[in-house]
């Protein structure tokens, strides 16, 4: 595997829209411009675009804190930052730009597509974003106008459209992903489509597209993913600047515990993917417990408060999160999209009458590709998986999706088990897919909701304020309110 290397910057930091933290202001000597191969760019970008995301853990009832009130986990955030994507976004046109000028348009095809990446991310945190403006400081935009949230999600779509139809042979360097196949990220781009589509679901058309029949024609027509060997996922390395995202972090080791909703899905299912994910209680352990006893582990209430939680530490009833995450520093890869992930996307589709062919067939897919994924990676899976036989849990009760008749009941089925797969993966996904469904259907403090989205930066208020208020205008009645739906849930 190629070291992910620490890269210095194209040019000074991009913004979204301010000085502070946007998509848009960049500075730059024009009588110096910076000269940089496009796979140090592609390496930078990818670098930063797959690494694992922790707040949504606590958003997503995966996992608690005992030393304090964690805002993600009792729902209370407010205002997030455009920062995260600004330097990325601006690496990425630079790539692009260089792969227009050597006609090597792999690379243009890879940064329309992480491009893409980025603009979802960014549009399902917020709403309508900065989109065909944005980052555009070196033509004198420093104010950039919103784009409705129809436009980003249309602007996507052709993008990776665009990205797939140019994608071919060729050389491609600093690829962290595939190390410069094309073939895969072809796949990867065509099944990234097919999740923009499924987060959609809620919508007929955007743009010029139907959701459903666009989504039968990529499905029917186009390469996706194969295996978990295709998984769109960054794989880690013991050298400096490429360890695990969470590897030394404090906390990890300190005050996060495992949710009891979480953990007590693979106990009733009797599902041994719960012992790569969380350590036994104290009490197990000093029990003598073995490591495959469901009975060894628990977790705490996130709807509780964190100092109730933080008593079942000192009774020794709660589990920490496995010390892989925070003590290994390889542990697993970090994926943006995976083939268990895209098998239920399929699954959903069939559901819903989108695609032909049987949604069992893609449901059982994507949970046996699950348990392949954590065979492959978790140093002791031979011990963890000992006598454990997947036939026998697909046909088990809460698992066998025969015994799902109605719609509601095979979506109930499919998005929980695409949940118990995405544990420190796949971002933020299983929130959002939660927003959109309603499953599964995790446990909500009394009268609270969970938030639709975040607030804009202050940055916004204070560098593009006529543009924002013109969005929120547009799209919330003039109120920047975390509980203000946006359009793609509507």
């Amino acid at each position: 595997m190629k070291k992910i290397f620490k890269i210095m910057l194209l040019a000074s930091v991009g913004l979204l829209s301010s000085c502070e933290s946007d998509l848009t202001a960049i500075n730059e000597n024009p009588n110096s411009p910076a000269t940089v191969d496009p796979g140090t760019l592609l390496t930078f970008a990818e670098n930063n675009l797959f690494q694992v995301e922790g707040d949504n853990l606590y958003a997503s009832r995966m996992i608690i804190g005992t030393d304090g009130e964690d805002s993600n986990q009792y729902y209370k955030w407010n205002e997030a930052s455009f920062s995260d994507y600004p330097k990325t976004i601006l690496n990425l046109n630079k790539m692009i730009e260089m792969g227009e000028a050597s006609s090597n348009k792999n690379y243009v095809a890879i940064g329309k597509f992480l491009r893409s990446y980025a603009f979802y991310n960014l549009t399902l945190k917020f709403g309508d974003i900065p989109y065909s403006e944005a980052v555009q400081g070196e033509k004198g935009i420093s104010q950039p106008k919103y784009d409705s949230q129809e436009a980003v999600f249309a602007g996507i779509l052709t993008e990776l459209k665009d990205a797939n139809d140019m994608i071919g042979s060729g050389q491609v360097n600093g690829d962290l992903i595939y190390n410069g196949d094309a073939t895969k990220w072809k796949k990867l781009i065509n099944s990234f489509r097919l999740k923009v589509l499924i987060t959609l679901s809620k919508k007929s058309k955007v743009g010029n597209y139907n959701i459903s029949s666009e989504f039968a024609s990529i499905a029917g027509s186009q390469p996706l993913m194969a295996d978990i060997k295709d998984n769109g996922e960054l794989k880690f390395a013991d050298v400096a600047n490429s360890r695990y995202t969470m590897f030394n972090n404090s906390g990890y080791g300190s005050s996060l515990y495992m949710a009891d909703y979480f953990v007590n899905l693979f106990k009733e299912r009797k599902d041994p993917r719960l012992f790569t994910f969380a350590e036994q209680t104290t009490g197990a352990k000093e029990k003598g417990l073995a490591i495959t006893d469901y009975n060894g582990y628990n977790g705490g209430n996130p709807v509780s408060s964190y100092s109730d939680n933080a008593a079942l530490v000192t009774a020794k009833n709660i589990s920490k999160v496995n010390t892989r995450f925070y003590k290994d520093a390889t542990n697993e890869p970090s994926n943006i999209l995976s083939y268990p992930e895209l098998q239920f996307i399929l699954a959903e589709a069939a559901a819903r009458g989108w695609i032909a062919g049987s949604p069992k067939t893609y449901y059982d897919k994507g949970i046996t590709s699950s348990f392949d994924f954590y065979k492959s990676y978790v140093k002791n899976a031979s011990t963890l998986f000992a006598g454990f036989d997947v036939n026998s849990y697909l046909g088990s009760t809460p698992v066998n999706f025969a015994n799902a008749s109605t719609l509601d009941q095979k979506l109930n089925l499919i998005l929980t088990q695409k949940y118990m797969t995405m544990f420190h993966q796949s971002q933020w996904t299983s929130y959002y897919d939660y927003l959109r469904t309603g499953y599964p259907a995790w446990p909500l403090q009394p009268g609270v909701t969970a938030p639709y989205r975040f607030r804009y930066p202050q940055s916004e208020y204070s560098y593009n304020k006529a543009n924002l208020q013109s969005a929120l205008n547009a799209q919330f009645s003039g109120k920047d309110d975390i509980r203000s739906m946006p359009w793609w849930l509507k």
